[in-house]
């Protein structure tokens, strides 16, 4: 049996769910330069599933890179997402 085309969807599948992540910290990028309504629905939404993440990124990088009037954590994690996908793309099955 050949799995190997099972494994390519699957793996187009998880670059998919990267790639649309990335949109939505996007969005939330976006979406802060205009100071928004913290009790907004779709504002609670993007902050809670974008959170976990960039507090992540947080974590790792030096607090000058986010603690100053530009927070360059969502840059750091778009990237390091950019990386997951090319090397997603690198594996072969």
């Amino acid at each position: 049996m050949d799995y190997g085309g099972f494994f390519m969807d699957i793996k187009g599948l998880i670059a998919g769910l990267i790639e649309t992540y990335m949109y939505v910290v996007l969005i939330r990028v976006v979406i802060s330069w205009i100071n928004p309504d913290p009790h907004n629905p779709i504002v609670q939404f993007l902050r809670g599933v974008t959170d976990p993440a960039i507090e992540a990124v947080r974590r790792i990088v030096p607090s000058f890179l986010w603690s100053t009037g530009l927070d360059f954590t969502p840059l750091i994690l778009i990237l390091l997402l950019q990386a997951v996908i090319m090397l997603l793309n690198r594996i072969y099955i």
